[in-house]
């Protein structure tokens, strides 16, 4: 595990007293990097739906931090106002925000792609447009502060290759990471600006959204492998911070995604790797 004291030399957003604001914050991935970063005396603002868990997860910070170092902000992602609201709180509280993690989401599966609209509607405007809303109510504040930053957004292997069993997620995952790799484009052209974007594309991890599992399954990786991955990933500057897990390595993955890309440029059909026409050819294909 990478140390504090390398991170935050090789990373001045993540120094002692500065403010994270986190998304999706009560449980998962996220809780894992609240408790990571208030370890480093960071400032936390936890936002999630308010409740139990949220209440759970402000003393557990508090219990690493302090109770002055932890603000829970019962937060729907989905409602621009709840988020611009969100920035407010935070910056009155603790002041210029210096690492932004838009990490809320849900899995849930709304079904065909004509089916179901409003479920459909729900889990993009959690998805995808709470990404953005948290973009829009942070990115000026953090470029006025004019010091650095970090904006991390959580992708999803399926927002690359798409697989079939839940299209609403995967189309909602393809849109952050087509949102972040812009977001990053304009950060780094913006006259003078310290912030830089980054998307979290998570591995088989145990958190509130694995379907079907009270214990962590042995091929997942915990909430705390992905930050300790995802921070030492941010010391070398990668924009797409592609975790494995105890499943699925890297070369693995890249196959998968190379495969996904050459539809195109092979003129398959969609999503061939599934296509029982292509399936021998997929497995040669990995199989090199």
């Amino acid at each position: 595990m990478t140390s504090d004291a390398q991170i935050q030399t090789a990373l001045p957003a993540f120094a002692s007293g500065n403010v994270a604001v986190i998304t999706g914050g009560a449980s998962g991935i996220g809780l894992a990097a609240a408790k990571r970063f208030a370890a480093m005396g960071m400032k936390v603002v936890l936002a999630d739906i308010g409740g139990v868990r949220l209440d759970q997860a402000k003393q557990a910070i508090a219990a690493i931090a302090g109770d002055d170092a932890v603000l829970p902000i019962p937060t729907d992602v989905s409602k621009a106002e709840e988020v611009d609201r969100l920035a407010e709180l935070a910056h009155d509280a603790f002041g210029a925000v210096s690492v932004l993690m838009n990490n809320a989401g849900v899995g849930n599966n709304p079904g065909k792609p004509w089916e179901n609209r409003d479920a459909w509607k729900r889990l993009i405007d959690i998805n995808f447009w709470g990404v953005v809303h948290g973009v829009e109510a942070f990115a000026p504040r953090m470029l006025a502060a004019d010091k650095p930053g970090l904006i991390i957004n959580t992708g999803s292997k399926q927002g690359i290759t798409t697989p079939p069993g839940n299209l609403a997620y995967n189309v909602s995952k393809a849109g952050v990471k087509t949102f972040t790799e812009g977001l990053a484009h304009a950060l780094r052209n913006e006259p003078g600006a310290k912030v830089s974007a980054h998307l979290l594309i998570p591995g088989f991890t145990y958190t509130g959204l694995t379907e079907g599992a009270t214990q962590k399954p042995a091929g997942a990786w915990t909430g705390e492998q992905v930050i300790d991955f995802m921070l030492a990933s941010l010391i070398d500057d990668d924009f797409y911070i592609l975790c494995p897990d105890n499943e699925v390595a890297r070369p693995t993955d890249e196959k998968r995604m190379a495969w996904a890309i050459g539809d195109i440029i092979e003129n398959r059909p969609a999503l061939s790797r599934w296509h029982p026409d292509h399936k021998d050819a997929f497995a040669a294909f990995m199989n090199r």
